[in-house]
């Protein structure tokens, strides 16, 4: 029996400086997984994902990340992504230093 479809996002990294982006539903990639795009239809996150993979000047590496939506908005469940979403970690600058 195949696995039920979770809420995911469409998740790359920026082409030029690395960051971790996500696909909004604007169609334009943002830095915040707050402001991500929540795909709960299979079929729909599947367009969504060619919607990001056709875009290689902007963005390499995109994949659907599994998300639980929340009141905050989406939160990843995996620890890899909530890893991801916090920016490098060899030193403290970027998103960990804002947060």
């Amino acid at each position: 029996m195949p696995k039920p479809f979770t809420p995911k996002v469409v998740t790359a990294n920026a082409l030029l400086e690395g960051d971790v982006i996500y696909l909004s539903e604007n169609d334009t990639w943002v830095r915040e997984l707050r402001d991500a795009e929540v795909l709960t239809d299979e079929a729909i996150a599947q367009m969504r994902l060619l919607d990001g993979q056709a875009r290689p000047a902007e963005a390499v590496g995109v994949y659907l990340a599994d998300v639980a939506p929340t009141e905050n908005g989406p939160e990843p469940t995996h620890f890899r992504e909530d890893f991801r979403r916090t920016g490098p970690s060899n030193y403290f600058h970027g998103k960990q230093a804002e947060g």
